[in-house]
């Protein structure tokens, strides 16, 4: 498993070494050990999600304020472009962005750590995307920042205006939301 820091050095995507014949293919999705060698330290996921989407529908960009949780997420049907956006004002990198693509077929996977807001849009017709998660899922302490916040200035990889949830459509700006210390 090879893993490339990205533009926001916290952020890491992973890419597996698969092996691939007549029958079929084979790889390892996830070692605990490599993992926490990579990211350096110990890391405890306590939840699995699976989400089915259509095309152009865009989900996020989600975070917790508090319960904050690391996500590794990939995809095992269709593509999809994820975002992260770095929430934590202390950082260098506050308020900027990075996205991927994932796909079924490049079987990259995605670390977020803690203190980043996270979203992405289906680009194919349709994508499953499968997550860990070091905490579980808190309601109460969700937030959702704007997909479309122009002072983020994420450059989705779209012609159309997205699919939203009601809650993704009311999203804060940057300067309205909860971030992290």
């Amino acid at each position: 498993m090879r893993a490339t820091p990205l533009v926001i050095p916290d952020v890491l995507l992973f890419e597996p070494k698969v092996f691939v014949d007549e029958r079929g293919f084979f790889y390892e999705s996830f070692n605990q050990k490599v993992f926490e060698d990579t990211v350096g330290k110990s890391v405890h996921f306590v939840q699995d999600n699976h989400s089915r989407s259509v095309k152009g529908v865009l989900r996020g960009l989600h975070y917790q304020i508090k319960q904050s949780q690391g996500k590794l997420v990939r995809v095992t049907h269709g593509e999809i472009f994820d975002v992260v956006v770095d929430l934590r004002k202390s950082s260098a990198t506050f308020g900027k962005w990075v996205g991927v693509h994932l796909s079924a077929s490049n079987r990259a996977q995605l670390w977020i750590p803690k203190g980043f807001a996270h979203g992405f849009v289906v680009l194919s017709e349709s994508a499953e995307v499968l997550y860990k998660t070091t905490d579980y899922w808190a309601p109460e302490h969700e937030r959702s920042l704007a997909w479309d916040d122009p002072d983020v200035a994420i450059e989705w990889p779209i012609s159309e205006a997205p699919t939203l949830s009601a809650k993704d459509a009311n999203a804060a700006s940057l300067v309205e939301t909860e971030t992290f210390d």
